[in-house]
């Protein structure tokens, strides 16, 4: 029998959406706002789940203090209240988008996740807003 346990988690950051390599004018035409070189912030939620067989013994597909630890010390405490661009190294040459923000997400927890379940990471950047990314 196969279970998708999810958890909650929430994190605040600022970030500035650019090219380098475009001049102003090609980054406000493409991020807008999110282009703010004095940078912007959200206040992100994010949920991972872990799907996959129940444990006979547990009745656990994985227990959630265990997910819970992982989330605060490989996201939370790497992410929030950061400047992405600034000072979370996976953004020094990596967009901070939503997108590449779930994907740094799930590349950081996956190495902690058994290999026999699979990981989803969604990421709302606002309430309406949201990405999601499962590894594929």
């Amino acid at each position: 029998m196969k279970v998708k346990v999810s958890r909650k988690a929430h994190f605040n950051a600022a970030h500035r959406l650019y090219r380098p390599e475009w001049d102003e004018a090609k980054n406000s035409a493409v991020f807008g706002k999110c282009n703010n070189p004095n940078y912007h912030g959200h206040n992100y939620d994010l949920v991972v789940s872990v799907y996959g067989e129940v444990d006979k013994d547990t009745g656990f597909v994985m227990d959630m203090k265990i997910l819970k630890a992982l989330i605060k010390e490989k996201i939370e405490d790497a992410l929030d209240h950061k400047n992405l661009n600034v000072e979370v190294p996976e953004f020094k040459h990596l967009n901070p988008t939503a997108e590449n923000i779930a994907v740094v997400i799930w590349n950081k927890l996956r190495p902690d996740i058994d290999a026999s379940k699979d990981l989803e990471v969604v990421l709302y950047e606002t309430p309406r807003n949201f990405v999601t990314y499962n590894g594929k």
